[in-house]
């Protein structure tokens, strides 16, 4: 199984459409509607194209591959970091081409529809110091921190100081079965790969995932997805709407067909709209003009 998805990992990698040298092209599924997730939890790793992780099969996320669906044709946004993560918790980029401290935004994000449905979210961010807290600080950026940069999550000290907290918090969320239905993982700058080795981030990977794949909220319906910020090129998608690089994208869950690779190609604001349509929110912004991820989903779930 797992020489089989390599195969289909470098022929993605390389762009072959057509069966050759013993490699089977990513395929499209029956597409399907996204199930209903229990809970979600978004892991964003630092600055890697594809083509620096799919060939080198010691990666842990390679190493995922009995159960793990790979999106082949999965592109970021835009350069630098911050436009990335606003994209993925709000559907745009709102102007910004920087990764700038102060250039808050005074728009709609997940966080607003989640709690307007009754749902619970939860930002975790390794070595952030203290909930809410403004600026960087050692290994903790606050450009990988889309939500500080949203008014109704800052300005609002109850809602920040509950929503926006240390990744130690996660540990103890996590053994006390209190994790929220969206949660959003943080690594420092060097366990997201930034600053640090793909060795680093990787074992990083490595105890973090299966801490989550233990709990009962992803075994009842939950959904890991691990995806890369930006790349290293200008490699795009979808009309214009993202030139970001040409990133990893994965999605761990029981509810996926394991071991699938999509061709299907998906954006940032894919994953949002795929997360809006499954609990049954509006898209927001660009989440609109895209298609939700469907060729993935298990029909037998």
């Amino acid at each position: 199984m797992r020489v089989r998805l390599l195969r289909l990992f470098l022929c993605s990698t390389l762009g072959l459409i057509l069966y050759s040298a013993g490699c089977a092209a990513p395929v499209k599924g029956q597409s399907a509607e996204p199930p209903s997730f229990s809970h979600v939890f978004v892991i964003v790793e630092e600055n890697e194209e594809d083509s620096t992780v799919l060939p080198n099969g010691a990666r842990y996320v390679n190493q995922l591959a009995p159960q793990f669906t790979l999106l082949a044709q999965y592109y970021a946004v835009r350069h630098p970091s911050l436009p990335n993560y606003l994209a993925l918790i709000a559907g745009d980029t709102f102007g910004i081409t920087s990764d700038c401290l102060d250039c808050f935004v005074n728009q709609p994000s997940l966080p607003d529809q989640l709690e307007a449905n009754n749902r619970r979210w939860r930002a975790y961010a390794e070595d952030m110091p203290t909930p809410c807290f403004v600026g960087d600080s050692g290994q903790y950026a606050q450009r990988h921190n889309p939500f500080i940069y949203f008014d109704s999550v800052r300005t609002q000290a109850d809602r920040c100081s509950s929503g926006v907290v240390p990744f130690s918090q996660f540990s103890t969320d996590l053994s006390q079965h209190q994790l929220p239905d969206y949660a959003f993982i943080i690594p420092n700058v060097c366990n997201d790969g930034h600053d640090c080795s793909w060795q680093v981030s990787d074992q990083w990977l490595q105890q973090v995932v299966p801490m989550i794949q233990g709990s009962s909220e992803y075994q009842d319906g939950g959904a890991i997805f691990i995806v890369w910020d930006e790349g290293s090129t200008n490699a795009g998608c979808c009309n214009g709407l993202a030139n970001g690089g040409h990133v990893i994208f994965e999605i761990v869950s029981p509810l996926v067909k394991p071991g699938y690779v999509s061709a299907v190609p998906a954006t940032h604001y894919s994953l949002l709209r795929t997360i809006e349509d499954a609990w049954g929110l509006p898209p927001l912004a660009h989440a609109a003009d895209v298609t939700p991820i469907t060729d993935v989903w298990n029909p037998a779930n």
